[in-house]
C-alpha cells in the first residue's frame, strides 16, 4: 500500500513557477514508477509527466515539454514537478500517482495509488 500527499499548488500569474511535491509513504517507493496528472474544470483527467523508479527515464505531454520537469528523491520518497512558464491553460487539479514495476505509462489505469491532488491556478 502506497499513500500521496500532493503539495506546492497555488496561484501563479502567467509565466511563473511553481514546484508541486508528492510525498509517499511506505519503503518500497524505489520500486515504483510515478507519474503527474491533472484535471481542468470540465475536463477529463490528462497525463502530464512520468519518470521511472531510477529516475533514469522521463516522459511528458506535448504541450508541457521544456516548461516541466518532473523528478524524484527516493531517500526522501518524494517526486517533484517543477513548472516553468506557466499558462492559464495550466490551470488543474495535479495528482500524483505510483505503480509498481518499471515501465512508463501516460494512461491512468495503469496507476495503482494517487494523491488528493493539488490546485494550481494561473492567472493571465
Amino acid at each position: 500500500q502506497v499513500q500521496l500527499v500532493e503539495s506546492g499548488g497555488g496561484l501563479v500569474q502567467a509565466g511563473g513557477s511553481l514546484r508541486l511535491s508528492c510525498a509517499a509513504s511506505g519503503r518500497t517507493f524505489s520500486s515504483y514508477a510515478m507519474g503527474w496528472f491533472r484535471q481542468a474544470p470540465g475536463k477529463e483527467r490528462e497525463f502530464v509527466a512520468a519518470i521511472t523508479f531510477s529516475g533514469g527515464s522521463t516522459n511528458y505531454k506535448a504541450s508541457v515539454k521544456g516548461r516541466f520537469t518532473i523528478s524524484r528523491e527516493n531517500a526522501k520518497n518524494t517526486v517533484y514537478l517543477q513548472m516553468n512558464s506557466l499558462k492559464p491553460e495550466d490551470t488543474a487539479v495535479y495528482y500524483c500517482a505510483a505503480r509498481y514495476g518499471t515501465t512508463l505509462y501516460s494512461s491512468e489505469k495503469r496507476y495503482d495509488y494517487w494523491g488528493q491532488g493539488t490546485q494550481v491556478t494561473v492567472s493571465s
